[in-house]
């Protein structure tokens, strides 16, 4: 009997077989609904067809015989539509391995899509902070970062995403300084088309800043008041009366678009929920981010979390479209043993990079002679090579570090995520410079 992981291998080795007529009907696609599913759908010119939908009803035929319950019954499995490449392209999908003209289609009961990957579209360079898992200093990097940049006469803007355990404006602001409205509150009103009421009141100053700016978008005002009720309705998609449909993730491009519109920020600082959520994958993938930090901590948690994330960018055929800005960051690095926890973190971030995101070099060419994308295990340049964050008690609790930051000096901060914001300022220029 099938499971869930053998049915795209299966599909793949049964379309195989079949190529020879497939490619000559592509494309094709392969249906999976919420259940996981299959049923195809082809083009309609290919109905009553004597060989064309002759193949065709031996592949869903064979289909339900390979996989069971994963497969429509035979006379649900096979649909056709009077433009199958306009569907297409009308849906997020990826190729079958190895099946040109095949195409997946993944019904998912979540709006997030780590597939749906967007272009760098924004004319402010956006950074997203990310860990797989929580409780690495990530936030608190990320505040860090914010004040540094801030010290240069940057103005910077800083978001609040880890909208279900929100905590990082109160690193940057006061009580008596936090604005009335947050995020969440602008994705319920908007769905009401009220959005522009909250707008003006959801950003608020830090005054942490002596030379440039920093301004923050909480996940919640100063008063969150039915933040529970407000937290289950921000995932919703947008109907207007036209019947157009607009993804959560397309109203909060639209939310940030208007802010950096507004506020006109050098930059923008993302913090992410940890975890492959929601969230996330709106963060890393549709907000046009140019810079994607991973932070990492050595241990099996950490690196098996992101193999999976890789081997799907990987399997879905997106990879090469997000890789080049992916950056990993050596979280909470621990005062003694501290290098050799670094040269294992370095290790085993280049192993889970070379199998999962680098392209192997042919043998007997190094990666200079051809067009591939690989780094050495030693490239202090390359994405696997992590920037350092240094852990250190003053910084060990977010909460505390609005006043830890009134106080202390430059190079002090330097010192612990000196490695950090440096990489962060070079991608910024680089950005920058190329717009």
């Amino acid at each position: 009997m099938s499971t869930f992981d053998e049915v795209l291998p299966k599909l793949t080795e049964l379309f195989l077989a079949y190529q020879e007529d497939i490619t000559k009907m592509k494309p094709i696609i392969i249906n999976r609904d919420l259940k996981g599913r299959v049923r195809l759908i082809v083009d309609d010119k290919w109905e009553g067809t004597e060989h064309q939908q002759g193949v065709l009803n031996k592949i869903v035929s064979k289909i339900n015989e390979e996989l069971g319950p994963h497969a429509y019954p035979v006379k649900q499995a096979l649909l056709f539509e009077p433009d199958c490449q306009d569907f297409l392209e009308r849906e997020s999908s990826f190729l079958l391995e190895g099946l040109d003209g095949v195409s997946v289609i993944d019904r998912l009961a979540v709006e997030g899509n780590w597939s749906r990957i967007s272009n760098l579209t924004s004319s402010v360079p956006r950074t997203v902070f990310f860990s797989i898992k929580g409780g690495v200093g990530r936030s608190t990097a990320l505040a860090a970062t914010a004040w540094a940049l801030a010290e240069q006469g940057k103005k910077v803007l800083v978001l609040d995403l880890d909208l279900e355990s929100p905590g990082l404006s109160s690193a940057l602001l006061p009580e008596d300084r936090r604005p009335f409205y947050g995020i969440t509150d602008w994705l319920v009103e908007d769905l009401v088309d009220n959005g522009d009421v909250v707008l003006e009141n959801m950003v608020a100053t830090s005054a942490l800043s002596h030379n440039g700016e920093i301004w923050v978008v909480p996940a919640h005002g100063a008063n969150p008041g039915e933040y529970i009720a407000k937290l289950g309705r921000v995932w919703m998609p947008k109907i207007d009366a036209d019947g157009n449909r607009q993804s959560w993730s397309d109203r909060l491009c639209r939310l940030l678009n208007a802010i950096e519109d507004r506020w006109k920020p050098d930059v923008t600082l993302i913090d992410s929920r940890a975890g492959i959520d929601e969230v996330a994958s709106a963060c890393i993938t549709e907000l046009s981010a140019s810079t994607i930090l991973l932070f990492a901590i050595d241990g099996d948690q950490t690196w098996s979390g992101y193999r999976v994330l890789f081997n799907h960018w990987h399997k879905t055929g997106v990879v090469r479209e997000i890789r080049e800005r992916l950056q990993v960051v050596g979280a909470m690095i621990p005062e003694t043993g501290t290098e050799e926890y670094y040269d294992g973190l370095l290790e085993r971030a280049w192993d889970v990079f070379s199998e999962e995101l680098y392209d192997e070099v042919p043998a007997g060419k190094i990666s200079g002679e051809v067009s591939v994308w690989s780094y050495d295990q030693a490239d202090e340049s390359a994405p696997h090579y992590p920037w350092v964050v240094r852990w250190h008690r003053s910084f060990a609790v977010l909460k505390s570090l609005h006043g830890r930051l009134t106080d202390i000096d430059s190079e002090m901060v330097r010192a612990i995520f000196g490695s950090l914001i440096a990489g962060v300022e070079l991608s910024i220029e680089t950005e920058g410079g190329s717009k």
